[in-house]
């Protein structure tokens, strides 16, 4: 049983109160405790205790297999919710999975093979009843970006499709391994700031590279760089189409307007979803009317009808192409987790309800896994697709699944329509969805709260569009990484004063009504203490105290009690228990009273 003291500053009196050591806990326990607060912090087995072995077995079962929570109680009222949502997400999927097959330099018909197992894949393992997955730009424009580095799509296209499933491959093991692990705080390296800068400088990427497109251009640069692109953009000038032009301005223009609608107006966000493949058979009529392939126009060509063949043949784990793959899965397994478990918990928090994050790290996962095998490539939750299902009133993830089965009819039977679809459209189609990715309020917003954030968020950016996009993502990643060890190894420490009249004592710079009490040195440590910082933290109170003395010379008071403050903080290590002991030591030699204790206010001295 320890005494500690305590001092009450107005008066100078002390009084003394024991403090009762915590229960006793075996150092097996103390571990067990540790590891469960770590990697179990939701505790999923909570929901098992007291129940009857068959109750287990069904909690079981509908904790992997979401599906079996809410199908059995499904009826059809909710269907016909579903199956409007459905229909609407899948109008938005066809044109966007083309779309951004093309951007990630595979086959267009790539894209709707995404749009079809995956999210029936989804539809079982996911927990989110708003999420609608299929391929996302960001995602498609690295795996593009990544790949294409090192082999090109145009010359060697079988090789390019197949690292391009083995990627997505690597990217679900990764993720699903995140989930099974509980290892999920590992996304969390991904701050607001570094996902606001990096999509931001991804869309201008993105839009730069569909100038390709909307002009007209043939030979255009594989670089993704804005310097490279604009480059390419005014040194071909030759090459633009006045037709091509006239046609992606108009179609730009059609669904700029119709975004704007949707988002002003949410009840009208039919008029943004469908936007997109009226102006797909709008432009497939006028190319096919005019023959606009043989006036300068761009088109698809002859799409592959059928569902999608297997891959899993294609898978490459081994070979000169290993660490490519590989590389290449983690960036963009991590990229569409982030955002797809971002999406889920958004609109899972609009609705009330909850999102397990580990179980979506599963259930994503094995949606690309199953999807590689089955010719489709990374797919996770598009925000765009999710805020239409959600405006739609999707019930269940069964709106997936209408949206699968929807995609399965076109591809079994409307592939031929899609033939003479300009290339032009899937472009404006694209700089339309990725242009919604630029959060500028968000970046205002982080500029006057935090300006090293802000910094992160200049380095993403800067990085994406001057660099590339992976080497821009890393360089973010390693300055919030930077971020977090300073605030580790140099934590605050401020100077508190009292609030007159009361017993509370508060940050001097905060408070401009805050005092100091003459002959005390109060200070907070706003921190754990632990190896890291303790030198710091010595160095830094010895700073402050021989401020305070220069001050109270001039002052002619003196120094008499050091109090710190150590409510704030939440751990101290065996490095930070010698740290005090250093203190008590220092203070002693220059004639001040050596000892630790709480005090009425949650102060501690020394």
């Amino acid at each position: 049983m320890e005494e500690n003291r305590v001092i009450d500053i107005t008066t100078g009196s002390f009084e003394v109160h024991k403090v009762v050591s915590p229960p006793h806990r075996s150092t097996l326990l103390k571990l067990k405790n540790r590891l469960k607060e770590t990697f179990f912090p939701d505790d999923p087995l909570r929901q098992f205790k007291g129940q009857t072995m068959k109750q287990k077995l069904i909690l079981g079962a509908q904790y992997f297999f979401p599906i079996l929570e809410w199908c059995p109680n499904y009826g059809f009222n909710m269907f016909k919710s579903d199956i409007v949502s459905g229909l609407t997400i899948a109008s938005l999927a066809i044109p966007q999975g083309i779309s951004y097959a093309k951007l990630a330099n595979l086959p267009p018909i790539v894209g709707l093979y995404s749009s079809f197992v995956p999210p029936l894949v989804y539809a079982v393992l996911g927990s989110s009843r708003d999420l609608a997955v299929g391929p996302v730009s960001i995602a498609s424009l690295v795996l593009g970006s990544m790949l294409r580095e090192v082999v090109s799509p145009t010359k060697d296209p079988i090789l390019f499709l197949q690292l391009a499933f083995s990627s997505t491959f690597f990217a679900g093991l990764f993720q699903a391994s995140l989930g099974f692990l509980r290892l999920g705080f590992i996304i969390d390296f991904l701050s607001k700031a570094t996902l606001i800068g990096f999509m931001a400088g991804a869309a201008i990427i993105v839009s730069l590279q569909q100038l390709k497109g909307l002009l007209g251009i043939t030979n255009f640069t594989k670089q993704m760089a804005i310097i490279p692109v604009l480059s390419s953009v005014f040194h071909t000038i030759n090459e633009w189409s006045w037709q091509t032009i006239l046609m992606g301005f108009c179609f730009l223009v059609f669904l700029l307007l119709t975004r704007h609608i949707g988002m002003r107006k949410p009840k009208l966000f039919w008029v943004s979803a469908g936007a997109p493949l009226l102006s797909v058979i709008i432009s497939t009529l006028i190319v096919f009317s005019i023959k606009g392939q043989n006036h300068g126009i761009s088109i698809i060509g002859k799409l592959h009808q059928g569902l999608n063949p297997p891959s899993w043949n294609m898978l490459h784990f081994s070979g000169s192409y290993l660490g490519l793959v590989i590389k290449t899965g983690i960036v963009t397994g991590i990229l569409s987790l982030t955002e797809g478990i971002a999406v889920g918990r958004t609109f899972a928090a609009l609705k009330n309800y909850q999102v397990d994050g580990n179980k979506e790290m599963i259930a994503i996962g094995l949606m690309n896994m199953v999807g590689s095998t089955t010719s489709s490539y990374v797919t996770t939750g598009s925000f765009s697709r999710s805020a239409v299902n959600h405006n739609a009133g999707s019930k269940t993830a069964m709106s997936n699944i209408v949206m699968a089965v929807t995609v399965m009819v076109t591809l079994l039977f409307l592939m031929p329509l899609f033939q003479y679809t300009p290339n032009v459209v899937l472009g404006a189609i694209i700089v339309t969805a990725v242009i919604g990715l630029i959060d500028i309020p968000a970046a205002f917003q982080i500029w006057k709260i935090d300006k090293f954030d802000f910094l992160v968020l200049l380095c993403a950016f800067f990085g994406v569009i001057f660099i590339s996009v992976q080497d821009g993502l890393a360089i973010a990643i390693g300055i919030s990484i930077l971020k977090v060890l300073m605030q580790i190894t140099r934590p605050k420490t401020v100077m508190l004063g009292n609030i007159p009249g009361t017993g509370i004592y508060r940050n001097v710079d905060h408070y401009k009504e805050a005092m100091s009490v003459a002959g005390f040195l109060i200070l907070s440590i706003e921190a754990p203490i632990n190896f890291a910082n303790v030198t710091y933290l010595k160095e830094r109170i010895s700073r402050w105290i021989q401020d305070y003395e220069e001050e109270g010379a001039k002052k002619q008071s003196g120094l008499r009690v050091v109090v710190l403050d150590l409510s704030p903080v939440s751990a101290i290590d065996t490095s930070g228990i010698s740290l005090f002991k250093d203190l008590s030591m220092a203070l002693e030699t220059k004639g001040l009273e050596a000892s630790t204790t709480k005090c009425p206010f949650g102060l501690t001295y020394v």
